[in-house]
């Protein structure tokens, strides 16, 4: 009887842990920076819905790579990542944005973001045309703000990034690209915008060494060569309910400036899910991933 009581023991511990196993919301971060730098970003606000939801909330940091395996396996339930991710996702997969964070840059609060094309001060390139037969280098090839947005304003313009450019090359991170177009080892380069003014600010770099291409002036507080798309958004896996994701989007929402989530992601907060359409237009007009055909 005694050995029989430890093994329905053994049996009702191990239920009550797939439990919790199951209860516990596991959040895909997109780690552009690295896993460490993502966490220090993220686990607040793992933390702080975990408190509003009444369920553990585990933040794990992703490659480029690792996404859309992770999003097809149903490993987590909730991704966080750049706009073109999400439509791709949202497209072959189903995933629905619950939420779309408000940027907190310099203190100004940005829904939008868009991408820079620039080159040395002293080059002698003025305009988009003048980067064929150049060397070109992006942040990575299925990055949204580090060149998809880029790619369309060159196709628009009747340039094919992938035919035109002497080099056409990745550098991994927004200040790798900026560097070797300081440096001079890269003709042109594109990035995402606030690159530029959070590297000045760093002290990285003097503005007035780099020339933007194709710039547009308007009240957007930053330099931009590219029209403005809606920033990251919070997504739900196909297999979350709608209840569960209502409620994660809910709670984002009420996200106050001065949480810790909200500082250490360096936010003012989170928004209603955006319109996502401009995003999916621009992956179309390049022929990209799930949007080739």
């Amino acid at each position: 009887m005694r050995k029989i009581g430890v093994a329905v023991l053994g049996v009702i511990m191990l239920v009550a842990f797939a439990g919790v196993a199951q209860a516990e919301i596991k959040i895909g971060v997109l780690a552009k920076s690295g896993s460490e730098i993502a966490l220090s970003k993220w686990k607040a606000t793992g933390d702080y819905l975990a408190v509003k939801l009444g369920e553990p909330v585990v933040v794990i940091p992703l490659k480029f790579t690792a996404i859309e395996p992770i999003v097809k396996s149903g490993k987590i339930d909730f991704l966080l990542a750049n706009s073109a991710f999400f439509v791709e996702m949202e497209k072959k997969y189903g995933t629905k944005a619950v939420a779309t964070l408000i940027n907190s840059v310099d203190g100004k609060a940005l829904k939008e973001f868009g991408a820079v094309v620039l080159v040395r001060a002293d080059s002698p390139i003025h305009t988009l045309t003048d980067i064929k037969g150049k060397k070109f280098m992006c942040v990575k090839f299925n990055a949204f703000g580090g060149l998809q947005m880029a790619w369309r304003l060159f196709l628009e313009n009747g340039i094919d990034p992938q035919k035109d450019f002497a080099v056409f090359a990745e550098g991994n991170k927004h200040d790798n690209v900026v560097m070797a177009v300081k440096s001079g080892v890269m003709d042109a380069g594109t990035v995402r915008t606030d690159t530029l003014e959070r590297m000045a600010d760093q002290g990285k770099i003097n503005m007035a060494d780099f020339r933007v291409i194709n710039e547009i002036k308007d009240d957007f507080p930053y330099v931009r060569s590219t029209i403005l798309y809606p920033e990251w958004p919070m997504a739900a896996l196909s297999h979350v309910d709608a209840d569960k994701a209502a409620k994660v989007g809910a709670a984002l929402q009420a996200l106050t400036p001065g949480d810790p989530a909200a500082k250490n992601a360096q936010l003012v907060g989170w928004a209603p899910a955006a319109d996502y359409g401009p995003v999916r237009d621009c992956l179309k007009a390049i022929k990209y991933g799930a949007f080739a055909n």
